[in-house]
Order: C-alpha cells, then sequence, then structure tokens
C-alpha cells in the first residue's frame, strides 16, 4: 500500500507496518548498504581505513556516538550524513509534539486521541530530512530549551493547574523522538545541563519542575567535541561520558592527494572562475601544503588545528585572485601565477591562532612565510635540491641562473600584466627553460611559466636571490649583485 493512502491507525495496521526504534532502523539500513557494497558516508575522503570503520561498528552496536577531533574535521559532516541511514518515511501521530508512533504513543495527548477515535486516528508521514537536530552547546543553553518547563500561558489557556502535566512545554530533545539529535562541542555545556542528560540517554525519563515523566524517548545522540575545550573552556562530566557507546577520534588528511580532492569538493566556484582560470596541479599542491605546513609551524598553536576550511576559502581566493586580475588586463582567459598566492593571505590569517612568536611576527607575516615554507618543501619533487651548506667553489644546476640576476638591474613582475607580457618577461629568463627541459621535460606550456616562476620562489626561499614586495608587483634580485654594484 503506498503511504499516500495510509492515512489513519487503521489503515497504518492493515498495511503490516512494523515499528522499530532509531537505532535498529540505522543498524538495518547500515547493514543492507555495506551488504550491498554502497558507500556509507558518501562525499567523505580520508576516512575509509579510520574513522568510517569506527562509526560503522558503533551504529551496528546501537551507541551513542562522540565525534572527538579539531576543527574542521568533518564532525558535524558525519552526523548529518547519519540521516541517510534512516528509512525514507516513517509515520506518526498527526498533531503530537513528539513524533509519537502511532502503534507505540508514549505522550499523553496521542494516548488519549487514540482511546477516543481508535483506528480512525489520523496519522502523518515525515521524511528522513525532518529527523535531523542540531543544537551548538553555548553557556547560556537551559534544562529548559533542551528538555521543557512548565508553560504558564498553556496553563492558562487550557485552564488547567500546575498540577497537571499538560502544562508542560516540551524541550528540543523530546520534540526530537525517533530522531537524530546532535550537540555539537558537548564540553561548552555547563555541568548541570549535562547531568540533565544521563536519565535520557540511559533509562529515558525526564523531569521538569517537579513532573517526572516516563517517556522512554527513542533518540541517537550524536555529540561532537573538540580537544581543545577540554582544557580551555569546559569538560565532559565523567557519568555523561560513561553513558556515550563509542567515542571515536577524527583526524586531518594524511596526504595532499586526500587534501585536494575535499578541496575540489568543497570549494565554492562560479563555473566562469573554473573556465577562466587554468590551475596547473603543482599550485593546487603548493595551496594544500600550507595547511600541511601550518600544522607544523612553531609560530602556531597546535592544539587549536588547522581547519579544512582554510585550504577551501584559500583556494576560492587564489581563483578570485587571477579573475580580477584577468577582469583588469581583458585578457579572455589565464593560467594561475604563483604571485596569485599573496592573494591567499587573507584566508590564512583568520583561521589560525598564534602563539606569542607568532604574534610578534604578525598574522600576514606568519602566512607569508607558510607560503615560502610549502614552496620549498615541495620544490625537492620537481628539482635538484639545494644544500644548506656546499663548498663556495661547488658549481650547481643554479649557477647561470644566479648569475643572469646578477648581471641584471632588477626583473620585475608586475601583477597587473597580460599573460602575453608575463610570458614575454619570463621568456627572457634564458636559463629557466634550461632548468625546465633538463629536469622537467614533460611538463606541457600550461604549466610551464608557473614552473618558470616556482624556481624563482623558491631560489628566494633558498637564499640565492632576493625577493621585494612592491606596490603591485614583486622584483627579484641577485643576493647580493645590488649591494656589490653600488659600492
Amino acid at each position: 500500500m503506498e503511504i499516500a493512502n495510509i492515512k489513519t491507525l487503521g489503515d497504518l495496521k492493515k498495511s503490516g507496518y512494523q515499528s522499530r526504534g532509531i537505532k535498529e532502523e540505522l543498524r538495518s539500513n547500515l547493514i543492507e548498504k555495506i551488504r550491498n557494497g554502497e558507500p556509507t558516508f558518501p562525499g567523505i575522503h580520508g576516512y575509509q581505513d579510520t574513522v568510517v570503520p569506527d562509526l560503522e561498528r558503533a551504529i551496528l552496536s546501537r551507541h551513542n556516538i562522540n565525534l572527538l577531533g579539531l576543527r574542521g574535521q568533518a564532525k558535524t559532516r558525519l552526523a548529518r550524513l547519519m540521516v541517510n541511514l534512516l528509512d525514507e518515511y516513517i509515520p506518526v501521530v498527526e498533531g503530537s509534539e513528539i513524533n509519537d508512533d502511532p502503534l507505540s504513543p508514549i505522550s499523553r495527548y496521542s494516548r488519549d486521541l487514540i482511546a477516543e477515535k481508535a483506528d480512525e486516528t489520523p496519522i502523518k508521514w515525515i521524511h528522513r530530512e525532518e529527523r535531523f537536530f542540531e543544537k551548538l552547546a553555548t553557556p547560556d543553553v537551559t534544562i529548559a530549551d533542551l528538555i521543557g518547563d512548565v508553560d504558564p500561558i498553556k496553563a492558562a489557556n487550557l485552564k488547567l493547574s500546575y498540577a497537571d502535566d499538560r502544562v508542560i512545554h516540551f524541550g528540543m530533545i523530546p520534540r526530537a523522538n525517533r530522531s537524530i539529535f546532535v550537540i555539537n562541542e558537548l564540553p561548552d555545556l555547563q555541568a548541570r545541563i549535562q547531568v540533565a542528560l544521563f536519565n535520557i540517554l540511559q533509562e529515558g525519563d525526564i523531569q521538569i519542575r517537579g513532573f517526572k515523566l516516563r517517556l522512554p524517548l527513542d533518540l541517537q545522540f550524536v555529540f561532537t567535541a573538540n580537544p581543545e575545550d577540554y582544557t580551555n573552556r569546559g569538560s565532559i562530566v565523567t557519568p555523561l561520558k560513561d553513558r556515550i557507546g563509542s567515542q571515536i577520534l577524527t583526524h586531518y588528511p594524511t596526504d595532499i592527494e586526500i587534501a585536494k580532492t575535499i578541496t575540489a569538493q568543497e570549494a565554492r566556484l562560479d563555473q566562469r572562475q573554473n573556465e577562466l582560470v587554468y590551475v596547473p596541479e603543482l599550485a593546487k599542491d603548493l595551496l594544500e601544503q600550507i595547511s600541511f605546513q601550518a600544522r607544523e609551524s612553531e609560530f602556531i598553536d597546535e592544539k587549536s588545528g588547522i581547519s579544512a576550511r582554510l585550504s577551501i576559502s584559500a583556494y576560492e581566493n587564489l581563483l578570485s585572485t587571477a579573475e580580477r586580475r584577468t577582469l583588469q588586463s581583458g585578457d579572455g582567459h589565464t593560467s594561475l601565477r604563483l604571485a596569485d598566492f599573496l592573494g591567499v593571505v587573507p584566508s590564512i590569517t583568520g583561521k589560525v591562532e598564534l602563539v606569542y612568536e607568532g604574534e610578534e611576527e604578525g598574522a600576514a607575516g606568519v602566512a607569508l612565510q607558510l607560503i615560502g615554507d610549502a614552496i620549498k618543501t615541495l620544490f625537492p619533487d620537481y628539482f635538484p635540491e639545494i644544500e644548506k651548506l656546499q663548498r663556495p667553489d661547488a658549481k650547481t644546476p643554479y649557477d647561470d641562473l644566479v648569475e643572469w640576476f646578477f648581471e641584471q638591474s632588477g626583473f620585475e613582475l608586475p601583477d597587473n600584466l597580460s599573460d602575453e607580457a608575463y610570458r614575454e618577461k619570463l621568456d627572457s629568463v634564458k636559463p629557466l627553460d634550461e632548468l625546465i627541459k633538463k629536469h622537467q621535460p614533460g611538463i606541457s606550456d600550461k604549466d610551464k611559466y608557473f614552473f618558470k616562476e616556482f624556481i624563482l620562489w623558491a631560489l628566494v626561499e633558498y637564499k640565492k636571490l632576493s625577493k621585494h614586495r612592491f606596490a603591485n608587483g614583486v622584483q627579484f634580485n641577485d643576493l647580493y649583485g645590488s649591494y656589490i654594484k653600488d659600492l
């Protein structure tokens, strides 16, 4: 029978519908997906061998779950994706505040209605998307918000005394009955509020202003927490932690390829940006390497974490920088330049927590250093490594390039150069062609100019050249040449 034709309790009984708890519902649908080889948490990358198996085991065990990890580790995304493991539609008693199961009602309203109308009791069907509730734990959250309180207006309208349980206004948790309920940043919740969750998790009791109601609520709790919160802002009280079946540790991407996949999936780009700006693969690697460098930087508080949103925002800013430059120059299409990375500094400065030494450097200075460190880290993957200590007379593959700059008064790359002028400028540095021809002969013409600029920026990081940022561009010089010429 189509659910559209099931409108009363009598119709539901005739259909043979069998009720089941939400944890059993999640478990059964997960089993079916695993058997069919379907992805259980689509769009989640890098967790296939770590977090996802732990989460599947917790669901199969019918556990309430705590996802513990630093910011930007897809904790809330994982919780939201659990909705896909729910049945598409479930029946509820029409008018029930707490999604009463018509075959097993728990509220006084639904029991009275069924006693009055029997098989004619009206029901409605709710979609799984309506069965996800989320609350950010903040210090101002009250028991009334989460569990409920006595409503004097309801008492007055219904002409009931405060001794009647019908004067209760249910909070978010009872209203989320038969649903997934997520409390984000659980340690921020006051201890006395956490205590109020004990019975709900274990026995199903709720107590409101002296009323003790036996409401066996059917909920799948998912909590999220940041380890930093345990020391800086609060903690999860031990009895509550004991009632959470599984605590699952999340983590950041372990390699650049996974990080690139996440950024490409999450970045909000205009289709015109994708068509207008060509992005070399090296540029994508470089962008992700910035986050990896930030997680190891002595200037950044590692306990606060480096969110995946840093790379996502930086990628959006990177393409917008190239797009803006192209709109100004009038070019119909462009390739990303390394100088465009200066446009991602605002995406970095707002997403890192600096330690004292970092504050001394300044947020923008730390961001520029991270870009430089990323260039220096990736450079040996493409070109011969530059040794820190070497004999003064030892020859290196970069001698001709350094000598070229020694003979020049200053090589400038303005930000607003057209693509044609930009290529002409880099083509004038002949030793760059020789380096690429020898060490990266297979790269495409589209990527060649990004690699040329990459070499120049890397030599600056290795103290072979100097770089000066002026109002609307970058100037490269021999490290000592300009000083000697002045003398």
